[in-house]
């Protein structure tokens, strides 16, 4: 079911989620939970979402990319669910690409994360998963990883004139890329 995104300003995307315990992956509840995350993510246009967007404190996020992106990159990674995730840097140096966020909506950011990291997770089978991504997917598994942490993109946005609305990000940013 679709679920209302909470939007920041609400105080569930500011603390640290908790962590699932594996008894509860079997459970009719959450399975729920993953058809309400996934449903909300698609209703609203999203490559990911974690729990505490849709007002759940759990360290549970989906994301979803198949396909080349806005960056010319091909990313092909089914959806996956990500439950107690941790993240591991394996490269300190760092890229930047422009974010949006369903709990942000109408804004886009210039955040720089690092380029290169392993994810260690349990998927909704209950199966230790670990995950090496870098460039697109690296940043979208960060942002979506910070959610269950009480954290928003827009709190690494480096240089705040960097921060801006859609339709100025789609007239200024996208409209100069593709004249260039």
């Amino acid at each position: 079911m679709n679920k209302e995104i909470c939007l920041m300003g609400n105080p569930i995307l500011r603390t640290t989620a908790e962590k699932i315990d594996m008894s509860e992956l079997n459970t009719p509840e959450f399975k729920a939970l993953l058809e309400d995350m996934f449903d909300s993510m698609k209703a609203s246009g999203g490559i990911g979402i974690a729990a505490p967007q849709i007002g759940i404190s759990k360290q549970l996020a989906l994301i979803e990319l198949n396909g080349v992106n806005r960056y010319n990159e091909f990313i092909d990674l089914p959806l996956t669910a990500f439950i107690n995730p941790v993240i591991e840097i394996l490269d300190e140096a760092t890229q930047g690409y422009w974010e949006g966020c369903l709990s942000v909506p109408g804004l886009r950011g210039f955040v720089e994360r690092p380029r290169h990291i392993k994810v260690s997770f349990v998927n909704q089978h209950g199966e230790d998963q670990s995950l090496e991504a870098e460039g697109f997917l690296a940043t979208v598994i960060q942002h979506e990883l910070d959610h269950l942490f009480g954290n928003l993109y827009v709190d690494r946005i480096n240089d705040p004139k960097l921060l801006m609305y859609q339709s100025e990000y789609d007239k200024y940013i996208i409209q100069k890329a593709t004249m260039d």
